[in-house]
């Protein structure tokens, strides 16, 4: 039995957070100032999944072993099918030393940088004075994801609210900025490199899932099982069932069938803000 299967099946799953992100990535907040407020909060295990890399993890590591706290190494990666069809897979408890797992750490840098920078530029066409090294010069080991840049919209006055840089046919979600993308890893090249690396896969929020049928209807659960299957014969190991999007009704559908496929249930907040505390609650 691995080390999460263990520790998260022995505790509350309401006292266990699997998807946190810190400033080491998206979200604003130090990771150790997540561990501490979770200590508070009565949380027995938490997971750091910033995206595309563990700079965050060494001190979660080390403020959790002050502060009593189980903290379990983690990353999110952004994945496609062969279908086009985008899934967010969670790694954790991976050794990050690991040659390919490096490799792809650093190679996804590269890719998110190269995305950037044409993002940057549409904007600046566009006429907003933003630049990709006043952004990556405030972020901890130099991440800059499509938040950190609304973020940056907000602060310059172009949008009262971060949230309004997404929204549909403006800034972020123009055309021309939909035109810029990363290039992906498949999700079978994401559960392959974390379970190498002697990891283990679960798959984020398969609420968020787009282009299967309605989130939440029929149509999208049979899709959903059936995508479920093909990652589980991949090496997939976990499903998030219990995530802020998801509610009673979808978490006990998820958990039908993680039970049905024998995956282990985990919770997450998708926590990316700046005091923990305010973390949303799952069903």
């Amino acid at each position: 039995m691995s080390m999460i299967e263990r520790v998260v099946g022995e505790r509350d799953i309401h006292k266990v957070d699997l998807h946190i992100h810190t400033y080491y990535s998206d979200g604003q907040a130090s990771p150790s100032s997540i561990v501490k407020k979770a200590a508070v909060m009565g949380y027995s295990v938490i997971a750091i999944t910033d995206h595309d890399g563990t700079g965050g993890v060494k001190e979660a590591l080390t403020e959790g072993k002050e502060e009593g706290l189980v903290v379990i190494p983690g990353i999110e990666l952004a994945t496609e099918l062969e279908a086009g069809i985008g899934l967010h897979i969670l790694g954790y408890d991976m050794d990050t030393d690991d040659p390919g797992f490096r490799k792809i750490v650093s190679d996804l840098a590269k890719r998110r940088h190269s995305r950037n920078e044409k993002l940057i530029g549409v904007l600046r066409d566009m006429g907003y004075d933003i630049y990709l090294d006043e952004l990556e010069k405030k972020q901890p080991g130099g991440f800059v994801g499509k938040p950190v840049i609304a973020r940056a919209l907000a602060e310059k006055g172009y949008v009262k609210d971060y949230r309004e840089a997404f929204e549909d046919g403006h800034f972020l979600e123009s055309f021309k900025a939909k035109t810029v993308k990363k290039e992906k890893l498949s999700a079978e090249q994401a559960i392959d490199v974390i379970n190498r690396a002697g990891g283990f896969a679960v798959l984020a929020h398969p609420i968020q899932t787009r282009h299967i049928g309605k989130p939440g209807s029929e149509e999208f659960f049979f899709n959903m099982e059936k995508i479920i299957t093909e990652l589980k014969n991949k090496g997939l190991k976990g499903l998030e069932c219990y995530h802020p999007d998801q509610n009673s009704e979808h978490t006990a559908r998820f958990i039908k069938i993680a039970e049905k496929y024998d995956l282990l249930i985990t919770r997450g907040s998708d926590f990316h803000g700046a005091d923990y505390s305010y973390a949303e609650p799952t069903a």
